[in-house]
C-alpha cells in the first residue's frame, strides 16, 4: 500500500514526474496525460456520486485508480519478472461493465435519435463523465499505438464511456433529451 505523510515533494519541480517503475519523464509525456486523464474520470465520477449511483460509480471509481495504476507502470514484458506483483486491468472488469450496460438498457426502449446531454442532474453529470472517457480512450490508444499497452486498458475505457451512455439514458428513465436536426435554423 502507498503511505502518503508528506504530499508534496519538490520532485517534480523541474517539470519530470516518476512513473510506477521508478523511471522519470516529462510531465507532458504521452502517458502521463494518458492516466492523467483517467485521473480526471475519476474526478467526474466523484461529482456524479452526489447525484446517485453512489454504489455502482463507487466500484468505477477503484477501477479507475487500477486502470491509473496499470497506465502509469509501463514494460508490460517486465510484469512476470517485477519484484512486486503490477496492478494490471483483466477481462471481469471489462466483463462487469457489459453486464450492468445490458441490465440498465434492459428496461430502455430503442434510440431513434441521438440524444443531447441533459435530462436530470445526475445524467447531465454521467454525460460529461463519458465525455472525459472518450478523450482518455483517444489518449490511451494513442499510446499504444508508440508503445505497449494493455488491451484491457482500452477495452475497460471504451465499454466505460458505453456503460456513462446508458447509466445517462437509465438515470433520464426514458425522458432522454433528443437532438432535433436543425431546430435552430430558422
Amino acid at each position: 500500500m502507498v503511505v502518503l505523510s508528506k504530499i508534496y515533494t519538490r520532485t517534480g519541480d523541474a517539470g519530470e514526474t516518476a512513473l510506477g517503475n521508478g523511471a522519470r519523464v516529462p510531465k507532458f509525456d504521452l502517458r502521463v496525460s494518458a492516466y492523467g486523464t483517467v485521473d480526471e474520470v475519476n474526478a467526474t465520477v466523484g461529482l456524479a456520486r452526489l447525484q446517485g449511483m453512489d454504489a455502482e460509480l463507487s466500484r468505477i471509481s477503484n477501477d479507475l485508480f487500477d486502470l491509473g495504476a496499470d497506465l502509469c507502470t509501463p514494460d508490460l514484458d517486465g510484469d512476470a519478472t517485477a519484484p512486486y506483483p503490477r496492478l494490471r486491468m483483466i477481462a471481469p472488469q471489462v466483463d462487469r461493465l457489459e453486464a450492468e450496460i445490458d441490465a440498465m438498457n434492459a428496461g430502455l426502449e430503442p434510440l431513434r435519435s441521438f440524444i443531447l446531454p441533459g435530462g436530470t442532474a445526475l445524467a447531465a453529470q454521467l454525460h460529461l463523465c463519458r465525455t472525459v472517457c472518450r478523450r482518455a480512450e483517444r489518449l490511451v490508444v494513442e499510446l499504444a499505438a508508440h508503445e505497449p499497452v494493455n488491451p484491457f486498458a482500452i477495452q475497460y475505457l471504451n465499454r466505460l464511456s458505453d456503460w456513462f451512455f446508458v447509466a445517462a439514458r437509465h438515470a433520464n428513465a426514458g425522458r432522454d433529451v433528443l437532438w432535433v436536426p436543425g431546430l435552430t435554423r430558422g
